[in-house]
């Protein structure tokens, strides 16, 4: 068995290391000159009837189900090369890679992100967060709900989770308890939504940008060899 990390150090993609509330508008926008917005809306509704039914957005799954709407307009096939060829790298938050290099001195750093298996990879490898993390990448469905696979893969004595939802922080928190540190970037949509805010308690270290942990004193880590005390607000 590979022995157990003092810490492992799991982060989100989507709006904690990739601002994809961005990407979002640009392809709104795209749709919009290929189709008007009338079509963008249309695509728009698939895109959520499809994230409620598989519990992720699967952007190309739901360019297939648009496709009979318009019946295999060849326009279709420039919005499919603008979600591959996407220039997510340009779409990192200020001070991402900062902070992955930061966290990897205290931990060994994961991708831990839901999506689909196709273009969910494609953003994390052409956004340079693939290598950033040595191909450590982890793509679920739910994955809170994956924990003990986690677990399997990447043994360590204690974890922090770094990610804009609260939802998912808490319920990881209510498995692992203090066997894992929360860390919540307040960016994103779900990150600013007064409604989440206070549906779910706060995280362990809330900071107001990702790149902010690039400097930031980790010794609240329990687990870390280096910890030097309690965790804030404890």
């Amino acid at each position: 068995m590979t022995p157990p990390d003092d810490v492992v150090v799991l982060l989100d993609c989507d709006n904690t290391l990739l601002d994809n509330d961005l990407v979002q508008v640009d392809l709104q926008d795209q749709l919009a000159r290929e189709f008007g917005a009338g079509c963008r809306d249309r695509y728009w509704a698939i895109l959520e009837q499809l994230r409620v039914e598989v519990g992720y957005v699967d952007y190309l799954g739901a360019l297939q189900r648009y496709r009979l709407d318009v019946r295999n307009d060849p326009r279709l096939l420039s919005i499919s090369s603008f979600l591959v060829d996407y220039p997510f790298a340009s779409r990192l938050y200020s001070g991402a890679l900062d902070a992955i290099r930061h966290l990897g001195s205290w931990g060994r750093t994961v991708i831990l992100s839901d999506g689909d298996v196709v273009f969910q990879p494609r953003k994390i490898q052409r956004s340079g967060l693939w290598a950033a993390v040595q191909g450590r990448v982890l793509i679920y469905i739910h994955k809170e709900e994956m924990l003990d696979d986690v677990a399997e893969r990447f043994p360590a004595r204690h974890y922090v989770m770094v990610d804009d939802k609260l939802r998912i922080l808490a319920a990881m928190k209510k498995t692992w308890g203090d066997r894992l540190t929360t860390i919540f970037p307040r960016q994103g949509h779900y990150a600013l939504d007064p409604a989440n805010l206070s549906a779910y308690p706060p995280a362990d270290l809330t900071v107001e940008h990702i790149g902010d942990l690039a400097g930031h004193d980790l010794s609240i880590m329990r687990g870390s060899s280096r910890a030097a005390g309690p965790l804030q607000g404890e």
